[in-house]
């Protein structure tokens, strides 16, 4: 049951959920001997890139999960975001503006982004098979559109995402998702309604999108 907001109470209502994934590891204090070491008793890549992407995916920090809802009154302009997708598609968020649209913000190099994108997958499919007015859409940022879309064929995927543009897609969100990962739901008007900083789950996603849809 997703959690009851209080429309008498103007501020963003914010719920504590699961904590961060990541969690720093102090790796600018490492050498390359140290990671030899730690690299070899964990069966990782024992290469110079390898040992670097393990101690980068430690030492990375996101949000902490938490949830952030909107009343109706208190949500601000409509955000109008466009970009084209992996594979080239023009896509706006105005031509969703009768649906509730999913954006989530993230990239292949950010491990709790790795780590909830089949938890987002699942949302999608589980929504998906309803037939509910609901559109989701990747936005990638600080990545070639070839790794992301190697990465989305490879983890199976198959929304589609905007291919990183510099920061515009993260401008147009307000400001709302300067770290990925990040959830931003936006209501029928294209208002941002929710949002999620840091890692989610298929159950929260599903749990706003059905409060928002609840709303008529």
């Amino acid at each position: 049951m997703s959690p009851a907001v209080s429309s008498s109470d103007p501020r963003p209502h914010v719920l504590p959920t699961r904590g961060c994934r990541a969690v720093l590891a102090g790796a600018a204090a490492l050498t390359l001997g140290v990671l030899g070491g730690c690299s070899g008793a964990q069966g990782g890549d024992d290469t110079v890139a390898g040992q670097a992407k393990e101690v980068a995916d430690r030492a990375y920090v996101s949000g902490d999960g938490r949830i952030e809802k909107l009343s109706a009154a208190d949500r601000g302009e409509p955000v109008t975001l466009t970009g084209k997708t992996l594979d080239g598609q023009a896509w706006s968020s105005v031509d969703h503006r009768d649906k509730i649209v999913v954006l989530n913000v993230w990239g292949s190099w950010c491990p709790p982004c790795v780590a909830e994108m089949p938890e987002l997958q699942k949302a999608h499919a589980t929504l998906e098979k309803t037939k509910k007015p609901v559109e989701f859409m990747g936005v990638d940022v600080n990545e070639a559109p070839e790794t992301a879309a190697a990465f989305m064929r490879r983890v199976g995927t198959t929304y589609p995402s905007l291919a990183d543009d510099g920061g515009a897609a993260l401008t147009a969100l307000q400001d709302k998702a300067s770290t990925p990962p990040a959830t931003i739901l936006l209501d029928r008007q294209g208002r941002i309604a929710a949002r999620v900083t840091g890692e989610t789950t298929s159950a929260t996603v599903t749990g706003l999108v059905d409060d928002l849809l609840a709303e008529g």
